[in-house]
């Protein structure tokens, strides 16, 4: 049985300071400060004059803060299960912009996200929480209906692989890299939380649902094992056919 929603919530709660910082918070995820510095180049290149950020799954804003940087002063609207690390979101995302800061505290699947109200989406180590397809559907369509035309959503996340094959020597790597991060404890630790909480899917798959859904072109950024940094970009409407 997978992990309910709070249950991930309380986990969530009780790790609010180690996600106050990158190197930290994201050290189970491989290659996560270059896919932040990689998403942050994207999503500035894609829409440079973008007004307004959704932060999915923010955790403590690491991606606000860092996409800040690259575009300042968008109004940004963060969404967090946890209202501990959302808190901890605002409280250090708001002095860094000098538009609008506001939060959801909700579970994604049943954010009122509205139309065509956002620049920019990202997206980190979060959607692997989702279960079944329709579950993924849902909010890959939810996500793209909020997006500006010109505008861009970017994920940096877990990804399994098609193949079991693949996906076993794959995790063995993973594994390999925990216990050299740490120790075996600290491997056995992350692959236990990881197989009661998440379910991710491919790679392939989302890059699929999102052509599906009506992004087009999508981008990979970056792939290291396990981990994969992707995006797609909403067609502005000069360029629709």
């Amino acid at each position: 049985m997978k992990s309910t929603v709070e249950q991930i919530r309380a986990r969530f709660d009780g790790d609010v300071e180690r996600f106050s910082n990158l190197e930290t918070g994201q050290s189970a995820t491989i290659d996560a400060p270059l896919s932040l510095e990689l998403i942050a180049g994207a999503a500035s290149s894609v829409t440079p004059g973008a007004r307004s950020l959704l932060d999915v799954g923010c955790g403590a804003g690491n991606y606000s803060l860092k996409l800040l940087e690259r575009l300042p002063g968008m109004d940004v609207t963060l969404i967090d299960l946890s209202r501990p690390m959302l808190d901890r979101a605002l409280q250090r995302v708001g002095p860094a912009t000098s538009g609008s800061v506001s939060g959801m505290q909700c579970d994604i699947r049943e954010a009122e996200l509205g139309e065509e109200r956002f620049d920019v989406i990202v997206a980190a180590a979060v959607l692997h929480h989702l279960r079944e397809e329709w579950e993924w559907r849902k909010v890959f369509s939810a996500l793209y209906r909020s997006l500006r035309p010109g505008g861009s959503f970017w994920i940096s996340d877990l990804v399994e692989h098609d193949s079991a094959t693949v996906q076993a020597m794959m995790w063995i790597r993973y594994g390999a890299y925990l216990a050299g991060l740490r120790d075996q404890a600290y491997r056995d630790h992350v692959l236990a939380y990881v197989q009661r909480e998440d379910s991710p899917r491919s790679l392939l798959f989302q890059l699929d649902l999102m052509r599906e859904v009506g992004f087009g072109p999508v981008e990979i950024l970056h792939k290291n094992s396990c981990f994969a940094a992707f995006g797609g970009i909403k067609q502005a409407r000069d360029v629709l056919v």
